[in-house]
């Protein structure tokens, strides 16, 4: 049996108070008086009903019989009706829509049927009711698959059933509780509804009964706004695209309404399927043929004939719409003649060339049709990356158009954009205008484009009064200056340049460029010392690149880059290395600035010159000594060329970096370090290990040697421009492997697997070719003798250089040894002198604190120095003793001399025996009365 259920409009009247309970049996027991009292007071009570069999409906359904059998069956539907107003409880609802399933079969002979299935389809539009909190996970399968039936019952031809599922599927979105709940049952949760739909996947079944409704306009228009719900979740987006839904609702956006809800709900739902599920798939769907010409009719319609504001931003939108699907290469724009009408429109205003695609056009200087010429602008830029589209880009004069705003701003006048808006209408132009110049060279010559831009450039850093108002993506970092028009009138000429075309260059040239360029970047450069700006640093960089363009292979452009253009690439090179990590662009800017030195300087001496009198090589090392793997490879170019220049060897000679450490030391540990990454195979000295691999790395040997056309490099010639070691090579064989100075005994084992290098590189070859014979060919006695030979030769050479490695290691060590005994000796030497000093200095303290030991001291003392006088007497000469009377120590005394009596023929006269006093007499008053006397 089924379950019971409780009407909810089965109320009991109240009674009188006159009247007794007791006298009606129909009503049970009597009350008490409380309770009489509650009764009386509460009109809505709840009385019971008799239940309905739902088993005992379905099988009278199933039925087939007389006109008094349907009667049967409409009142059963009205009694199951009435039963379940207040809402299907979840253990019934499959029960309720074999139901409806029922009765949507009977609708299609007997319409009597139609009013009961839309009060049922009515009741599933209120809220379930659950008896416990797991109902809702317990009956989930059960009541997805019900909610999916709705969309099933579309099939019944009325439109009125129709209406209602639609209705009843909105319902779910807006969910309101009954104002009587069933007793012991609570409604489910306000989302449940929309779950299970998404798990049954109803939204997929409306999509496909799109086409049951194809005719009928109101059907239609309330299936788009369930659909309009639906599509508010990824989980229903899936589901429809599943059904093809993009493509079934793009072409019934040319379809005929008045009230214009078709054109609307479809596009909603389109906008909803690109942000909710896989864009790809969606504009795959609306990249037919069909597709785009319902799209373009459309986009027509609304832009001839739209004048509200609600056409202008649904005509937008069909544009965005538009333009996702010219990003998709497979669809048919072309063909559909919508890229045609959407170039056209692009270049309207610019150009004014009468156009028969856009007769009876008007546009104004709204925001909505300030945002479509920005659209418009966007889908040149798409269209510029097809190749098919080019030559309709040439024929509708992109170019001419796009370089109307390569040109100095202008106050705008009342009927016209304003500042902000032209600002970014003028960016963005430009910044299109930079993917498609190179695409129309010729257009671009003839337009003089070369003239506006440099003209344009000119403006950018003049002391014109113009303050950027930096509003636009365009315009970011570009307010109260001109930083942004310089940055895209740059990109545009980057773009350009970048084709290495001769016309081009010669016209730029031609106009002073190079100059002009470079007082731009000096300009730049100046800016940024004040502050770091990644839009200066952009700038920067740019112009670097067009002036290595410009200069490559030409000596004459070089000598006009030089001075200035090195003054300004030795302040590049001496940028802080800290700022290479801070992601402004500071690591693009000196990668440019290097470039820009091996187009615009080597090759033209003047240039070399001036830059190694500027000590660019020192900074040059500099750089390298920052070990930067990066910056290694080209810098070690760069100085393998500048090496060409006799001077050069001189000033890498000179160098000197942290730690007194030379070029040549800095060279091998660099060596070292990509010999490390590259996993070639050491000892812990830095000897070769392996003599027939000896300069190898893991992954080389790891490759497989096939037999390969001699057209194609071998691994190991592939190898070589693969890491900087042949750059190194070049390098010291400029900077000679003789008296290199500063170098240690491990550097020298190094040394000498770089000065073998090619040999060894050599014999790499040469193992490849015997192998790929080996496996090809089966060779001759001589030719196998002979490649024997070559290969031990190579080997060989590997064994001489581990010997002669193996000998410096000796030296070394042996060296050492000498060092060290040296140095001990010296150690002992001082050990021996703070004996000495020790010894002295008890022997002062002995004599000092005993008087016996210090006459000991004494007498010796004055027995050595009379051992030390000479024996010999001195003829006719004074003698004067250098004794000091009564003196009592042992310490050498100074220098004295007693005078006995001077001689007679030394004064000219006898001595006066009168003692005279002894007066102080100043330096500076002698000096000053022998000046007098003189």
């Amino acid at each position: 049996m089924a379950s019971l259920a409780e009407p909810r409009g089965s109320r009991a009247r109240s009674r009188s108070p006159a009247r007794s309970p007791g006298l009606s049996p129909a009503l049970g027991p009597s009350r008490c008086g409380e309770e009489r009292r509650k009764a009386a007071s509460d009109a809505a009570q709840e009385t019971q009903v008799r239940p309905v069999d739902l088993n005992h409906a379905i099988k009278l359904l199933e039925d087939a019989g007389s006109s008094d059998l349907e009667d049967q069956q409409l009142k059963v539907l009205k009694k199951v009706v009435k039963s379940f107003e207040n809402g299907l409880p979840l253990k019934d609802l499959a029960q309720i829509m074999d139901i409806l399933n029922l009765c949507a079969e009977k609708v299609n002979e007997q319409e009597a049927f139609i009013e009961p299935v839309c009060e049922l389809i009515k009741l599933c539009g209120l809220p379930f009711q659950k008896k416990k909190f797991s109902d809702e996970v317990n009956y989930s399968v059960a009541v997805s698959k019900s909610i999916a039936q709705l969309g099933c019952l579309m099939r019944v031809p009325s439109s009125q059933v129709r209406i209602q599922i639609c209705k009843c599927i909105i319902s779910f979105y807006k969910m309101e509780l009954p104002k009587k709940l069933l007793p012991g049952y609570q409604p489910t949760s306000a989302d449940y509804k929309i779950q299970m739909a998404e798990l049954g996947g109803l939204a997929e079944t409306l999509v496909l009964s799109l086409a049951l409704v194809e005719n009928q306009l109101t059907e239609k228009l309330w299936v788009l706004k369930a659909l309009q719900h639906l599509s508010n979740s990824g989980v229903n987006c899936r589901h429809m695209i599943k059904a093809q839904a993009a493509s079934r609702l793009c072409l019934y956006l040319n379809g005929t309404d008045p009230s214009g809800q078709l054109v609307f709900r479809s596009s909603e739902i389109l906008w909803n399927l690109l942000e909710n599920t896989s864009k790809e798939e969606v504009v795959s769907q609306l990249s037919s043929l069909e597709c785009i010409h319902a799209l373009k009719e459309i986009f027509v319609d609304r832009l001839i004939n739209g004048f509200r504001h609600y056409d202008r931003q649904l005509r937008n939108d069909l544009l965005v719409i538009a333009t996702l699907v010219a990003e998709n290469s497979a669809a048919s724009m072309i063909e559909s003649g919508f890229t045609m009408l959407l170039i056209a429109l692009a270049t309207f205003t610019e150009v004014k060339i009468p156009n028969p695609l856009l007769e009876g056009l008007k546009l104004t200087y709204s925001y909505e049709d300030f945002e479509m010429k920005k659209l418009l602008f966007n889908i040149i830029g798409i269209f510029s990356k097809d190749p098919h589209a080019v030559q309709l880009l040439s024929e509708n004069d992109v170019m001419p158009a796009l370089l109307y705003y390569v040109k100095p701003h202008k106050k705008p006048g009342f009927h016209d954009w304003s500042a902000a808006q032209y600002e970014e209408l003028q960016l963005h132009a430009i910044a299109i205008l930079a993917s498609v110049a190179p695409l129309l060279v010729d257009k671009y010559l003839s337009c003089q484009a070369n003239t506006l831009l440099l003209v344009f450039l000119e403006w950018c850093v003049g002391q014109d009064p113009f303050f950027g108002q930096g509003n636009s993506f365009h315009g970011t970092g570009g307010r109260g200056s001109k930083l942004a028009q310089m940055r895209y009138g740059l990109r545009v000429l980057k773009s350009v340049v970048s084709l290495y075309d001769d016309a081009v260059n010669l016209n730029l040239c031609d106009q002073g460029a190079i100059s002009q360029l470079l007082e731009i970047l000096k300009y730049a450069a100046n800016k940024l010392e004040q502050k770091d700006d990644a839009i200066l640093l952009e700038i920067q960089a740019n112009i670097l690149f067009i002036l290595s363009v410009l200069c490559e292979n030409d000596v004459h452009r070089k000598e006009l880059f030089s001075y200035e253009g090195v003054h300004l690439l030795i302040s590049f090179l001496q940028m802080d290395p800290k700022k290479l990590h801070s992601g402004l662009g500071h690591r693009r800017l000196l990668f440019s600035a290097l470039d820009c030195l091996w187009s615009c300087v080597i090759g033209c001496y003047i240039a070399e010159d001036y830059f190694l009198e500027q000590q660019g090589i020192f900074f040059l090392l500099d750089l390298l000594a920052l070990k930067q793997k990066s910056l290694c490879n080209i810098i070690l170019g760069i100085l393998s060329e500048f090496c060409d220049n006799p001077k050069t060897i001189i000033h890498i000679s000179t160098w000197r970096g942290e730690k007194d450490q030379t070029a040549a030391k800095l060279l091998i540990q660099l060596w070292r370090q990509e010999e490390l990454d590259l996993g070639v195979q050491r000892d812990q000295y830095g000897r070769i290990a392996d003599v027939k691999r000896p300069i190898a790395g893991s992954f080389q040997k790891e490759q497989e040697i096939i037999p390969m056309p001699s057209s194609c490099p071998s691994f190991a010639i592939i190898e070589i421009s693969e890491n900087i070691r042949a750059k190194l090579y070049s390098l010291l064989c400029k900077l000679g492997f003789e008296n290199l100075p500063g170098l240690s005994a491990k550097d020298f084992i190094t040394l000498a697997i770089i000065r073998r290098y090619i040999d060894f590189k050599v014999g790499e070859v040469w193992s490849e070719v015997c192998t790929e014979l080996k496996e090809e060919f089966r060779p001759i006695a001589s030719d196998e003798e002979t490649l024997r030979v070559i290969s031990e030769v190579s080997e060989n050479i590997g064994k001489m250089v581990t010997a002669y490695q193996t000998e410096v290691l000796e030296n070394h060590h042996h060296q050492e040894i000498q060092e060290e005994e040296k140095a001990y000796t010296k150690i002992r030497a001082v050990h021996k002198q703070k004996e000495m000093v020790n010894k002295s200095w008890e022997n002062f303290l002995t004599r000092t604190s005993n008087y016996e030991a210090l006459k000991k001291a004494k007498r010796l003392q004055e027995k050595l120095i009379e051992a030390s006088k000479s024996k010999s007497k001195t003829q006719n000469g004074a003698v004067h003793s250098t004794d000091i009377k009564g003196l009592g120590t042992t310490v050498g005394s100074g220098r004295l001399v007693t005078v006995e009596s001077a001689p007679s023929q030394l004064v000219g006269r006898p001595l006066s025996a009168k003692r005279l006093p002894v007066k102080r007499v100043s330096f500076g008053a002698g000096a000053l009365k022998r000046n007098e006397k003189s």
